[in-house]
């Protein structure tokens, strides 16, 4: 560079670099578009290539973040305590046997006087069951609890409204419907102040709940969905199924005890969760002869899903890499093939003075062209792909800028290093044998 009257110009030999780079460019993609077939099908390769890591990726990234998000759900300052029947139990159980087990009124009493930092218990009791109006019918799971379980189980009313104090303290027979219940009970009308039967007794709909996924912990099943709940005062609840719940099964029923199915605790700060869960889990322990009891904490099962989602993203990422090393070496297989072709072009030019580094950037440039188009169409592919799963599945995919930054980086790079060899291996030709190749 060269300072001439207050600016700066570059130097002649950079000039010169740069109209041979320019030339080199030109000379490259010309070569490229005399074999348009060929170099197509050679950066197709690199096409899928790209286009397989983007959507890859981002239909990993969208499983993992409904995952997440489901866990969320569940408040990341929340504790869920679960009762849980023995296995032993379950094994050795007589049908008409009343079995006994799970959480208590004193377990509750308990972890509010022991545990410091709970902002809020919401106790709740779980009975399978059906539901009825008129003639429609559907499975439901009754779900007793208190109002404090709308803001602990992260829950939302979308018409109508939820339990109230005064609906405990009066043992009133009121509910609250999932949205898949009042659909499937109230296909074409309002079900709100409507009467529906669930189980023997009739309930009058004070309100329905929004549309939520499936979520681990909100029942006893390991997966419930809580758009089949249906919820009733927790004082109703036990007015109306008692202590002892009865499950009609093949051959015969089988009865169980259970004070309390299921406890959310709420804590203050999320800080706290981990070391509050372990004093609940040791609190427990010491008051429960058998593990009749499962203590779940969704910030830890957030974090054990991140660690998951980084494992699956590194498989997903080096499966859909694959096509693109295959690419690679496609890139390496027709750059060969061409040299043979072009040997007496290369004679010809080295015996017209270009250097070794010409002959080098020459070829590598055509390479660079392949693979830097072939990534810039599947970046454009693989963009598209994921929108196409997504509206035919219905499976949630995010596409990120972090997936097509180095999926087109890491074709960049195939170009550049499997066209090395075959840019070397041209430069390096003798021009005397070169020039007496037919």
């Amino acid at each position: 560079m060269r300072l001439i009257g207050g600016i700066l110009h570059p130097s002649e030999e950079a000039l010169a670099a740069l109209d041979r780079l320019r030339r080199s460019l030109v000379l490259g993609v010309r070569s490229l578009t005399l074999h348009k077939l060929r170099s197509t099908l050679t950066a197709m390769g690199i096409i899928f290539g790209v286009s397989s890591v983007i959507a890859m990726l981002s239909i990993g990234e969208g499983a993992s973040w409904e995952a997440q998000e489901e866990i969320k759900k569940l408040g990341s300052q929340n504790i869920i305590l679960k009762s849980e029947k023995p296995k032993e139990e379950e094994q050795s159980v007589i049908r008409s046997e009343v079995v006994e087990y799970g959480l208590t009124h004193e377990d509750l009493a308990r972890v509010s006087q022991t545990i410091p930092g709970v902002k809020s218990l919401v106790p709740m009791r779980i009975a399978r069951t059906d539901a009825n109006h008129r003639v429609a019918r559907t499975d439901v799971q009754v779900v007793g609890t208190v109002p404090g379980y709308l803001d602990a189980g992260n829950a939302r009313v979308a018409r109508g409204r939820f339990l109230a104090d005064g609906d405990l303290s009066a043992l009133r027979n009121v509910c609250v419907l999932g949205s898949q219940v009042a659909r499937s009970l109230f296909p074409i009308e309002d079900p709100v102040y409507k009467m529906v039967k669930v189980a023997s007794d009739f309930y009058q709909v004070v309100g329905v709940m929004r549309e939520t996924g499936a979520a681990s912990g909100t029942g006893g099943a390991d997966v419930d969905d809580r758009n089949r709940d249906v919820y009733i005062p927790l004082s109703t609840f036990d007015r109306r199924f008692g202590e002892t719940l009865v499950h009609v099964i093949s051959g015969g029923r089988h009865m169980e005890r259970v004070e309390i199915h299921q406890i959310i605790a709420t804590l203050e700060s999320d800080q706290v969760v981990m070391s509050a869960a372990r004093a609940v889990r040791s609190l427990l322990d010491r008051f429960h002869d058998s593990a009749d009891f499962e203590v779940v904490v969704p910030l830890e099962l957030l974090i054990q899903k991140e660690r998951t989602k980084r494992i699956f993203n590194v498989v997903l990422g080096s499966i859909a890499a694959i096509s693109l090393l295959v690419g690679g070496i496609g890139i390496m297989n027709i750059m060969l093939a061409t040299i043979t072709e072009r040997t007496r072009e290369i004679g010809i030019r080295r015996a017209l003075g270009a250097k070794r580094r010409d002959i080098t950037v020459q070829f590598l440039i055509e390479t660079v062209v392949l693979s830097t188009s072939g990534g810039l169409l599947g970046m454009g592919l693989g963009t598209a792909i994921p929108f196409v799963v997504e509206a035919s599945s219905g499976m949630k995919t995010i596409v990120t800028p972090y997936s097509i930054v180095v999926s087109f980086g890491i074709s960049v790079a195939v170009g550049v290093i499997f066209g090395l060899y075959p840019a070397r291996r041209a430069a390096m030709m003798d021009p005397i044998e070169a020039l007496r190749r037919e």
